[in-house]
């Protein structure tokens, strides 16, 4: 029996998805984007996964950057995650208006996360419309220990299931 494509996203929708921004440098060029599809893959060494649209801005500058960064963000302030579903405007000290810095991989670091981890990519595996980048990670802080990360159930948002044409 074949799965019709209003199933296949009501039910891929339900998958529980942590919601951060990932830092993407390649150059002098910087982005962000929002992203769902973030997992940690390996204990040793700390492996962390991120799927990418393969035609996405952050895709290209990760391939030729080899780093990213995903940036945790509160719960509370969501909002941020609409301004990061296009490419950003970087205005040097800010990303979208917001402050970044450069971390230990020299991608983009959000001052309001409520914790970063920084990667540098050890493999990527195109898988159709995505890409699999695997980074290690290379260094981290927790700026708010106390506040819960944002996740997909928090938004409206969805993504996910099959492409929509």
């Amino acid at each position: 029996m074949a799965l019709d494509d209003e199933l296949t996203n009501r039910i891929t929708w339900k998958i529980p998805n942590a919601l951060a921004l990932v830092g993407s440098r390649a150059g002098d060029e910087r982005n962000a984007m929002t992203t769902s599809w973030i997992t940690q893959l390996s204990m040793e060494p700390v492996l962390i996964g991120i799927g990418v649209d393969n035609t996405a801005v952050t895709h290209r500058l990760i391939s030729e950057g080899g780093c990213f960064t995903v940036n945790l963000w509160d719960s509370d302030d969501t909002r941020v995650f609409v301004k990061f579903s296009k490419p950003a405007v970087d205005e040097g000290d800010t990303l979208n208006g917001r402050a970044v810095r450069a971390a230990t991989t020299g991608a983009p670091v959000f001052d309001e996360a409520i914790a970063w981890m920084d990667c540098e990519v050890r493999q990527s595996l195109d898988l159709g419309t995505h890409t699999l980048f695997v980074g290690e990670l290379v260094d981290a802080a927790i700026n708010d220990d106390e506040k819960r990360s944002a996740s997909m159930s928090d938004t409206r948002m969805k993504y996910g299931g099959v492409k929509r044409h």
